[in-house]
């Protein structure tokens, strides 16, 4: 598929001569359902596939007949892509500011949860962005490149099951790594994290990522007010007054050089499993938590007045109550699933979800 930028216009050679153009109305990125449900597109026909070269909609009509085309996820999710490439390089070249001049700041967040108590307690005017996946699970080697970023997408989707369109998730990840690039280098930037694994590795990595730039990066530590140190269980008016409350210097550039380093450490890892050990992040290897998934089953079975299956939930349940730090529950299903394909757990149910079945120790 060939592909031309004349903004606010992309051209795509889908079929050998029809042109789809799609309108790009703001410089807001967009996802797929933006591109699929809401995007503007027209076709055109061209005599002949090589005009595409010196195709400019403006001196053409767009086709009066109905059309359509099919296309793979894949091939769409590269659509979005070179759409939202030339939103960033657009913002770039006209000095677009994504943060309004009242914002004052910018605030990142390390879930998608955490960012939305923040849009309400520091409501009005603050701009957050909201990084939407979880670095305390799956492959990080190189993850501040492409190739690392395709690495970690494709384990994901071979290995855990939460539910979500891949490449959705992985949209949403490369468009805040965008959000994080465009920041102006005179906004203070806050990041909110809390001492857990998730945390404390997005933390290293948004400091990478931000090595080029010369804002003052305060830190809000969250974990004194919530037991497993995660700052989405804080109520909006608990990060209110944290934030009102807080006298907070802005990094000095030798912490900020030492958490950096501490990323090109992690990116230099191959385990898919991380945890935060006496303010350490520690990887540890994949099957750490096995055993106690297996004594955890057993456990239940002595409850049982006879052993029988038992729904992957409550396990998933009753393994968190026993630790200090509330590790990926999307991790411990995975890790479940896997004692069931190598015959240490039998099934019932279908494993789409953690709903949707149950297990039991082989006899």
């Amino acid at each position: 598929m060939k592909v031309k930028v004349h903004f606010p216009s992309v051209y795509f050679l889908i079929e050998p001569n029809i042109v789809a153009v799609y309108k790009i109305k703001s410089l807001e990125y967009v996802n797929l359902t933006d591109v699929i449900n809401i995007g503007e597109w027209e076709a055109y026909e061209l005599q002949h596939s090589h005009q595409f070269e010196v195709f400019n909609h403006d001196k053409s009509r767009p086709s009066e007949n109905p059309w359509s085309f099919y296309l793979e996820q894949e091939e769409l999710y590269t659509i979005v892509e070179i759409i939202n490439g030339a939103i960033q390089q657009q913002r770039s070249g006209s000095h677009y500011e994504s943060i309004t001049p009242s914002s004052q700041m910018v605030h990142i967040a390390c879930s998608e949860s955490a960012a939305g108590s923040l849009r309400v307690a520091l409501a009005p005017q603050r701009h957050i962005i909201a990084f939407p996946d979880d670095l305390s699970i799956g492959p990080v080697c190189q993850l501040e490149a492409k190739l690392g970023q395709v690495f970690r997408k494709e384990w994901l989707f071979e290995n855990i099951n939460n539910e979500q369109d891949d490449h959705v998730e992985f949209n949403k990840f490369v468009n805040t790594l965008r959000e994080i690039d465009d920041i102006p280098i005179h906004i203070p930037i806050y990041i909110w994290v809390g001492n857990n694994a998730n945390e404390q590795c997005l933390l290293r990595f948004f400091l990478y990522l931000l090595n080029d730039k010369a804002n003052e990066i305060y830190l809000m530590q969250t974990s004194e007010h919530n037991k497993y140190g995660y700052t989405g269980h804080l109520s909006s008016l608990q990060l209110s007054q944290l934030f009102m409350n807080s006298e907070n210097k802005p990094l000095t550039v030798q912490e900020r050089l030492s958490l950096q380093k501490e990323w090109k450490h992690l990116s230099q890892t191959r385990n898919v499993l991380r945890r935060w050990v006496n303010g350490e992040i520690i990887s540890v290897s994949e099957d750490y938590f096995d055993a106690l998934i297996i004594n955890t089953i057993t456990k239940l079975h002595k409850e049982q007045t006879m052993k029988d299956f038992i729904k992957t939930g409550i396990v998933i349940a009753e393994l968190i109550s026993q630790m200090d730090e509330c590790p990926n529950l999307f991790y411990l299903e995975y890790r479940i699933r896997f004692l069931v394909y190598n015959g240490v757990l039998a099934l019932k149910g279908i494993p789409k979800s953690m709903r949707h079945y149950s297990v039991k120790l082989r006899d």
